[in-house]
């Protein structure tokens, strides 16, 4: 740059330089140097710049020491250079001027040069941008469909208009409940534990079919009427199975409880993964706040699930963990935030329903719950539904059909299915009817030709009798919450040699009704005097059903000593009871349900143990309960008229 400058101070050939003298090659390279302070500057700025450093006089003196100290304060914005510099330090000041004004001029150079680059970025950026805007414009008035996806729409929307009529089970579901049938004691139960202002947890036990579900759907919206109770308006009737509630656990899904989708392998929503923000998806725990959360089937429902349910129950709140969540993260979104910071409100009240025993139900839930018990349906209650559910269906009973389907089950849910089976024959038999709009009439002909196509059996096999035989009674058993009637029957001949007599017994009742039967000897020979020894006798359980427990022991006895001593035995009456070796009855469990059963095979009088008249239900009608001490007081039931010459 010095050698540019000193070539354009010294425009000219060697010879006309040397004509000028030093001083006024001096002068020439100082008014170059103004001119390029000029350029550099522009001529406007170069004399406001003079004036603010107070060098403007300076710089349009004739001297060429004042104009040199102008130019070092202009070039070097050095306000403190006050001295006049000296001729012979003039060319070393202007070497330094002209480095300091070669630098700017580099300097100016690559800013430039960036400038340019800068623009054509952004000038780029700008374009790509304005491209971006456009498309999004374009997307926005086009929207998302294209003809693949107007088409499956319109495929969709014609599938919406091509409806099925309503399902018969939807139809005659009970809308009140007045038409559920035989639970109105449960129903009561349920009533009086969801509208107290201190509502309880419920677990409701009883047999398929029988309106557990139906009642607990209806008994919030009874519960929402009633003045102080404890849900919300808006409070749910959510409601799940605990047969299909399926769970990860490593909590990737959880339905009930809810998840968190990570923002890279889950599939959180868009905005939230560019972000890697998680998302939470709340569970039916949360949809039931303020409501009812019910799990039908909740006994089949995972037991780990089950604890975390627990929890829930305790905190009232569900709470959510991800490794993805930075709660200093400002892209977090605050209802995000507040979920997994607070948890998510959880409130409500839990209603379980269930076909298993209590005892097969985690004992934590049993202990944070009421019970309640739904009793199985009796043939009268099943009647009743059929001419309940035939009057929805607007159709003609002829006589004995409601009879036949209560033979054939003891669900409601089934007796509907089996009408509807039958109504739906009779339809279609009678197609012709639908022309002069006359009411179908279900015959008992159609309700066996339902029953022989779905291979049904009847629900009750043994059937009370009218006569009285001799060795054979009924006892109670119970599977689940469902009795029955266990026929016993028994066969006795004279010992080949008296003391040398045996007893057979089939095997396949299991070890607790043989330990009956053994009983059972001993207590005969203690009340009668005769030893079961002198005669060989043969005990049968009817069916080869497997007895479990030792209820069977007094119907054992009394089939023994009723073929010992040939007399008969009225076969509307029923036994149950566990016999002690020294002939006292004692308690045994199921009453309720077995005396249910008994009333389906049209038992009359049943004979239970003392220990269990509390079990006895009220409002028995058509069957008499009565509690004894011993056995010598049950044969006093039985055989009234032989009683003096049984007991000795």
């Amino acid at each position: 740059m010095k050698k540019f400058l000193e070539k354009f101070i010294t425009a000219g050939s060697k010879e006309t330089a040397e004509r000028f003298s030093e001083r006024e090659q001096l002068r020439r390279r100082v008014n170059a140097l103004y001119g390029l302070s000029s350029n550099i500057y522009g001529t406007e700025k170069l004399v406001l710049r003079a004036g603010k450093l107070e060098a403007l006089a300076l710089m349009r003196s004739e001297k060429l020491e004042e104009r040199v100290l102008a130019l070092q304060k202009v070039v070097f914005e050095d306000p403190t250079f006050d001295t006049l510099p000296e001729l012979e330090k003039i060319s070393e000041i202007l070497d330094q001027i002209e480095s300091e004004i070669a630098d700017i001029i580099a300097r100016r150079t690559v800013e430039e040069e960036l400038e340019k680059k800068i623009g054509e970025k952004l000038q780029s950026r700008h374009e790509e941008y304005v491209r971006e805007i456009k498309m999004q414009i374009i997307k926005e008035s086009a929207g998302p469909e294209n003809a693949q996806t107007l088409k499956k729409l319109v495929v969709l929307e014609k599938l919406e208009h091509q409806k099925l009529a309503t399902l018969a089970l939807t139809q005659l579901r009970p809308q009140n409940f007045a038409e559920i049938i035989g639970q109105e004691k449960g129903i009561t139960a349920i009533l009086s534990k969801l509208t107290s202002s201190l509502p309880q947890h419920i677990l409701i036990y009883g047999p398929p079919g029988v309106g557990k579900t139906t009642a607990a759907r209806l008994a919030l919206e009874v519960a929402k009427k009633i003045k102080g109770n404890s849900f919300c308006k808006e409070g749910k009737f959510v409601e799940t199975d605990g047969t299909t509630l399926r769970w990860d656990p490593r909590e990737i899904t959880n339905p009930l409880l809810g998840s968190v989708h990570d923002p890279i392998y889950q599939g959180a929503r868009r905005e939230l993964s560019e972000s890697g923000v998680p998302e939470p998806k709340l569970g039916m725990v949360t949809e039931a706040h303020g409501g009812i959360l019910f799990i039908d089937e909740i006994g089949e429902l995972n037991p780990i699930l089950q604890n975390k349910l627990l929890k829930v129950l305790e905190d009232k709140r569900v709470y959510f963990e991800s490794a993805y969540y930075d709660p200093n993260d400002a892209n977090v979104p605050k209802y995000i935030k507040k979920i997994f910071d607070q948890g998510a409100p959880a409130d409500f009240i839990l209603i379980g329903a269930t076909t298993r025993e209590p005892e097969h139900i985690n004992p934590a839930i049993r202990s944070r719950c009421t019970e309640v018990f739904f009793e199985p349906l009796t043939p009268v209650d099943i009647e009743t539904i059929v001419n309940q559910a035939a009057v929805k269906l607007k159709v003609n009973l002829a006589t004995g059909v409601a009879e036949i389907i209560s033979d054939y089950t003891i669900e409601g849910r089934k007796a509907i299915n089996i009408l509807s089976d039958a109504y739906g024959l009779a339809s279609y038999k009678a197609a012709s009817l639908s022309s002069n709009n006359q009411p179908v009439i279900i015959s008992a002909g159609h309700i066996y030709e339902v029953i022989q196509a779905a291979r049904l059996t009847p629900a009750v096999t043994v059937k009370a009798g009218t006569s009285a035989e001799v060795g054979k009674v009924f006892g109670l058993g119970v599977a689940g919450f469902l009795g029955s009637v266990i026929e016993v029957e028994a066969v006795s001949f004279p010992a080949d040699k008296n003391g040398k007599g045996n007893i057979r017994f089939n095997d396949t009742a299991g070890s607790m009704a043989k330990d009956s039967v053994f009983n059972a000897a001993a207590v005969i020979r203690k009340i009668t005097g005769k030893d079961i020894r002198n005669y060989d006798i043969h005990i049968n359980i009817v069916g080869g059903g497997r007895i479990d427990g030792p209820s069977a022991g007094a119907a054992i006895a009394v089939a023994i000593l009723s073929t010992i001593q040939e007399s008969p035995i009225p076969q509307d009456l029923a036994i149950t009871g566990e016999i002690s070796i020294r002939g006292k009855v004692r308690a045994v469990g199921g009453i309720c349900e077995k005396i249910y059963g008994a009333k389906q095979a049209g038992i009359k009088k049943i004979l239970i143990p003392a220990e269990n008249t509390k079990d006895i239900p009220v409002n028995l009608k058509g069957l008499t309960v009565l509690p004894v001490q011993d056995l010598a007081e049950m044969l006093g039931h039985i055989f009234p008229e032989e009683i003096n010459s049984l007991v000795g």
